[in-house]
């Protein structure tokens, strides 16, 4: 079943809302991970070696608005394309990088659990358990397009290694 209808209208609303303040609420997503799972840091070069506080970092601050900017965007395309739509260049270079850095399908369930976390605090009221799902459905999908090509970049690792 395809994104309907109202799951496109609560993920644009909720969007409208986030938008008004991307910086924070970037940092705060990925400060939910990193308290999930705190050895998620070294995952990152320019966290590994440092002991600057997270919200000093212009790198993750950086790499945070484009992540969330990302996610939310393909959300909100999901119902009109059908699908997730990222570009091919970037979506090759997001499976090139995650399969490089190590990730697996359970560090995916972490980053949902901080986009779902940081979407309820960052809309308040607005917030409904439909919203949530809404949310969940498109970004299960961004990551099932971002582990499709971790999945091909590793079998072209592994046939050129033959």
């Amino acid at each position: 079943m395809g994104f309907t209808e109202k799951e496109e209208a609560l993920v644009k609303e909720s969007w409208e809302v986030l938008k008004q303040n991307i910086p924070q609420h970037s940092l705060h997503f990925f400060t939910l991970i990193l308290e999930i799972v705190p050895a998620a840091k070294s995952m990152f070069s320019y966290l590994k070696d440092s002991d600057e506080i997270l919200q000093n970092n212009p790198k993750l601050k950086a790499h945070a608005v484009k992540v969330f900017n990302m996610t939310c965007e393909s959300a909100v395309q999901l119902r009109e394309k059908g699908e997730v739509v990222v570009a091919e260049n970037t979506l090759k270079n997001l499976g090139s990088v995650h399969l490089k850095s190590g990730i697996i399908d359970p560090h995916f369930e972490v980053v949902k659990e901080a986009l779902l976390r940081t979407i309820k605090e960052g809309v308040g009221e607005k917030w409904s358990e439909e919203m949530g799902c809404a949310w969940g459905r498109a970004y299960d999908q961004l990551a099932a397009a971002i582990k499709a090509e971790m999945k091909e970049e590793a079998a072209q690792l592994s046939s050129n290694l033959s």
